[in-house]
């Protein structure tokens, strides 16, 4: 990342959370990829390996994905004030956004119209949810490492045909992800010293 003032990478911050926020449809899934897009694609500040990161951590903490992942990115590129920037650009547009609608709801709920745009929207929230999973499961096959395969394979099983509840899948799956990446370093501590 080249050198710049900290107001000009708080402004890009905010202007990037903020038009990410406000132009997409369909919660934190959606706009993960168009983050990353953002961040590691047009910008250069993060590595694809960095993001995907920042994207586990934002999908394991609790609360929303999308204002998890934003304050993540900002405090890796402008420390505890840069995540304040950025969470503030991920979550004014949906606030204004939600009131002004729920006005406009409450008017308009009941039209058959509206149903049927709201049922199209949610395919389409859908086709990208199933884009993310692909992409984010391809990474980890093209790394060949078994561990995270095996892990990933355990929890869409258990999820799916176990009906484990999600917070235990993430609980082992973190545990297990601690465990390994532990033993990575220790690995590579010990092959650098000798």
């Amino acid at each position: 990342m080249e050198e710049m003032s900290k107001k000009t990478l708080y402004t890009e911050l905010f202007k990037s959370t903020f038009f990410l926020s406000m132009f997409t449809f369909g919660g934190g899934y959606v706009i993960v990829p168009l983050m990353e897009k953002k961040f590691v694609k047009e910008l250069g500040w993060i590595n694809e390996d960095e993001m995907l990161d920042l994207i586990a951590l934002g999908q394991s903490s609790p609360g929303p994905i999308a204002v998890n992942t934003s304050i993540l990115v900002g405090y890796r590129m402008a420390g505890v004030k840069g995540a304040m920037v950025t969470v503030l650009g991920t979550i004014i547009p949906p606030l204004l956004i939600m009131t002004a609608l729920a006005y406009i709801y409450i008017a308009v709920r009941d039209n058959a119209i509206v149903n049927n745009v709201l049922l199209g929207m949610q395919a389409g929230v859908a086709a990208i949810i199933v884009n993310v999973v692909y992409n984010m499961g391809k990474r980890i096959v093209v790394k060949k490492k078994i561990i995270p395969i095996l892990v990933m394979i355990a929890a869409l099983i258990a999820g799916i045909v176990y009906q484990v509840n999600i917070l235990w899948l993430l609980f082992f799956s973190g545990i297990i992800g601690a465990l390994t990446t532990f033993w990575e370093l220790r690995q590579k501590d010990e092959g650098d010293t000798q």
